[in-house]
């Protein structure tokens, strides 16, 4: 079973201060998880993990895993602006989009990020907006469907991004002759594996292709970014992925393929998300209804705009019923939310202890992929989020929403120009 990392005491205690439902994150074992990252990877002297903000969109985490050697993988202008704003600057940088309007483009040279090329089009389009640096990174998609062991991971043949073994070659080719020197190669194959056998695969294909790349085009490629993918168990009966196992046959590979090649000084990137911070990230939510008619409903002060996944995927959560962690789970309910919509549900048919109206539930495996998806469908606000510090104290690492934020894109307009509505959020109080 899974163990969430606070107590019904503890909750309790943060309850009166942060009203519910709120994210809770783990700095302790944000922490320990980016140094295992780093321990599993130590053996290539240029590695370095570059986390997907889009995971988890909050300074506070990112400035954290600053701490810890950690870069950061952009994909948008405003993602841009908070890394500018925790410090991150130059090298620390992916920039990693696609259908990339001018205005992110400039903002990414502007920070001397390292420039990932989604299509063989962007190479002009970007050249035109701020030139071209020194060093340029493009997204290899092979097409077809991703197989382990006769196993369909994914299908990037469906997938919109990257260029294809072709363009690959043209792309190096054409970047050479504007005065690129240096190159890195990226690809995403599958999301959210927990299959030790996915990041080596993914490497064999990515370092034969960079070796023929070579071959063929003489570019100088210093760089093999193995993206995301690596995922999380969700549920309690799935292994979790094994990265110091991952690691190693990461090297295994590299030492088959590049180095007999003369490229084993080559570094290795990853963009890790989910994996970086899904586990140490807790929904904290309330029971505030029980309803009984043709099934039993637990109604939660959460909804899917708080957490997305469940309503948009089907995912599973595990969920913890706080105080009653070792009670029988003798109870079948629906956990759900307030929204207008069936589908807001964060479990359906789930067997739990006896649930009753005043419980804290904890929802987990929600630090990436949670909080970033939040929505304001049925006028819903968005929570706030809170980081559990390592010596125990809590910090507010961001505020819940009130009714003035949701109306304050309407500032321009004489309706909401009445005091009572500048002031709305006081309404709450």
């Amino acid at each position: 079973m899974k163990k969430p990392f606070v107590t019904l005491q503890q909750v309790e205690e943060m309850a009166r201060q942060y009203p519910t439902p709120f994210h809770l994150y783990d700095e302790k074992g944000i922490r320990e998880n980016a140094r295992r990252l780093q321990k599993a990877f130590s053996w290539n002297k240029g590695f370095k993990e570059y986390f997907a903000v889009k995971a988890t969109p909050n300074p506070y985490i990112l400035k954290v895993l600053k701490d810890e050697g950690c870069g950061v993988d952009c994909s948008s202008l405003t993602e841009l602006m908070m890394s500018d704003a925790c410090g991150f600057f130059g090298e620390e940088i992916m920039f990693s989009s696609n259908v990339t309007p001018k205005e992110d483009f400039a903002l990414a040279a502007k920070l001397n990020a390292y420039i990932n090329f989604d299509d063989i089009t962007h190479i002009d389009y970007f050249e035109e907006i701020a030139g071209m640096p020194e060093t340029v990174f493009c997204r290899y998609n092979p097409g077809g469907h991703f197989k382990i062991e006769n196993r369909i991971m994914d299908n990037p043949g469906e997938a919109k991004y990257g260029l294809t073994r072709e363009q690959m070659t043209e792309a190096f080719v054409k970047l050479k002759a504007k005065g690129v020197k240096n190159f890195g190669i990226h690809a995403f194959l599958a999301s959210n594996t927990v299959a030790t056998e996915y990041y080596p695969k993914l490497a064999r294909i990515l370092f034969e292709t960079a070796v023929e790349l070579k071959n063929e085009t003489g570019a100088e490629i210093k760089f093999i970014n193995l993206s995301g993918g690596v995922g999380v168990n969700y549920k309690p009966d799935e292994e979790p992925n094994d990265i110091m196992l991952i690691g190693d046959e990461v090297r295994k590979a590299f030492e088959d393929i590049m180095i007999p090649a003369g490229m084993g000084d080559v570094s290795i990137f990853t963009e890790l998300g989910r994996f970086m911070l899904a586990p140490y990230g807790h929904l904290i939510t309330k029971v505030i209804h029980e309803k009984h008619i043709h099934k039993d409903y637990i109604g939660v002060d959460a909804c899917a705009a708080n957490l997305m996944r469940p309503a948009m995927y089907g995912s599973y959560h595990h969920i913890t019923v706080l105080g009653k962690e070792v009670a029988e789970p003798d109870h079948k309910y629906d956990v759900t939310g307030g929204l207008c919509e069936n589908n807001d549900k964060f479990a359906i048919d789930r067997i739990l202890p006896e649930i009753s109206v005043g419980d804290f539930l904890v929802i987990h495996d929600t630090g990436a992929h949670g909080f970033a998806m939040g929505y304001n469908y049925n006028g819903k606000l968005r929570s706030a989020e809170v980081l559990l510090k390592e010596d125990g104290t809590t910090k507010l690492i961001r505020r819940a929403e009130t009714p003035a934020d949701y109306f304050s894109t309407f500032d321009f307009s004489d309706l909401f120009k009445e005091e009572k509505y500048k002031g709305i959020s006081k309404i709450l109080v």
